[in-house]
């Protein structure tokens, strides 16, 4: 049987050495001069393979038609990709948060291992290949695949897959042209929105404090005071709002969030970083009395530099209202109090998202209602099959999104 997958990332992949292990001709047609090209700069370019959390945890990492891959992670789990790049002499280790990565932190070797199973098992890849229209033609009143225009030349199959990911990184291959050849032969694409995106703040706070990286501190992201999200780690300030790991978790929650762009334009948005999550407020209190009591003659901008970075003391400074050049010993404990819930909530508005060609990944996309999940083929046209990105379902940072390319990957190939 003649399979075109169009797209070589990790869905492209996993779906032509899952298709050819089941003895069909399999043809992966790349329009990039080379394949995985997003796969590369994952992890910060270490791969963030998958993770080593129980399948029944990915659900909770997928926030967005999590259901609709029950029977793809069950053809294919973390362990089995694991297993499966392990053959291939790839060595894994787990992180922080149960990250999986290749010992060897280059992700190149995660992608090359892919392209050489599928080249054991005869896969032709072809790159610089663009695929512009899927064919269709009626049987007996049903929509079949006939094959696919590709750089202006027709090749037949009785079976196509579109894995040609999101519309996100743009310049790695991913600019929405499979939600295009979808559209064009009856399917629906749900909205398109940036997810794990940076976000972006009103007021000046985080120009203020540009390029200051925070570490265990926690977050908690409101909707009208009503907390929609929550993480503890690192995150980063930038010219336009904030990032880093717990802002792009926390962005993939809202993006799903009724109404968002209302809340945005309403300032109904806030973030609140708690800068000493381990120290409650009395505790914290304590430590910084203490603190003013060693260096009692300090003025309170000069007192802080054993409790906060030095980019953040300004704006902290500005926040409390005390006077940056009263003697601690003069500072009174009203004013200490404020201090203590300005550290435990320093709060940032937030009124929008990054741009989706900033984000790691592209929430929306082919309508899962119109996909039978047990075979990811397309109930509208027989032989159509999706993998990826490009359906309607994403995930948390961690390595999960990846597993989702894999696993439907797989199981479109089978």
């Amino acid at each position: 049987m003649k399979v075109l997958v169009i797209g070589g990332g990790p869905a492209g992949l996993m779906s032509a050495i899952s298709s050819a292990k089941q003895g069909n001709n399999v043809i992966v047609l790349e329009k990039m001069n080379s394949c995985g090209k997003k796969l590369l700069i994952t992890g910060k370019g270490r791969c963030n393979i998958t993770n080593a959390c129980e399948m029944s945890e990915f659900f909770e990492n997928i926030p967005r038609n999590s259901k609709f891959l029950y029977s793809a992670f069950n053809n294919f789990s973390n362990t089995d990709i694991v297993n499966l790049l392990k053959q291939e002499g790839i060595e894994t280790k787990i992180e922080r948060g149960k990250r999986i990565f290749p010992i060897s932190d280059e992700s190149k070797d995660v992608l090359n291992a892919l392209l050489s199973i599928a080249k054991k098992l005869n896969v032709n890849i072809k790159t610089n290949s663009y695929v512009t229209k899927i064919v269709t033609e009626t049987i007996n009143e049903t929509n079949v695949i006939k094959g696919v225009y590709c750089n202006n030349n027709f090749i037949e199959a009785e079976k196509v897959i579109i894995a040609t990911g999101g519309k996100s990184y743009p310049v790695t291959g991913s600019t929405g042209d499979g939600y295009e050849l979808a559209k064009e032969i009856g399917h629906t694409v749900t909205e398109l929105k940036p997810s794990l995106v940076p976000l972006i703040s009103k007021g000046n706070i985080c120009t203020k404090l540009q390029g200051l990286s925070l570490r265990n501190i926690e977050i908690k992201l409101k909707c009208n005071e009503k907390i929609v999200y929550k993480d503890f780690g690192e995150m980063l300030f930038t010219h336009f709002g904030v990032s880093g790991p717990v802002i792009l978790s926390a962005s993939a929650h809202l993006v799903n969030y009724k109404n968002v762009n209302e809340l945005f334009k309403n300032n109904s948005i806030d973030l609140e970083i708690d800068l000493k999550p381990a120290l409650d407020m009395e505790k914290l209190d304590l430590r910084i009395l203490r603190d003013f009591s060693e260096e009692k003659n300090k003025s309170f901008k000069n007192s802080l530099d054993k409790l906060l970075p030095q980019k953040l003391i300004p704006v902290v400074v500005e926040l409390s209202g005390i006077d940056e050049n009263k003697k601690v010993n003069e500072i009174t404990k009203k004013e200490r109090e404020n201090l203590v819930k300005i550290l435990k909530c320093l709060k940032i508005k937030i009124n929008g998202f990054g741009k989706i060609e900033e984000a790691i990944i592209t929430s929306g996309g082919i309508n899962i209602k119109e996909i039978n999940p047990k075979t990811m083929e397309s109930k509208l046209v027989k032989g159509l099959f999706f993998a990826g990105e490009i359906i309607d379902v994403d995930a948390l940072t961690g390595g999960f999104n990846l597993q989702i390319a894999y696993s439907t990957g797989y199981t479109a190939g089978l």
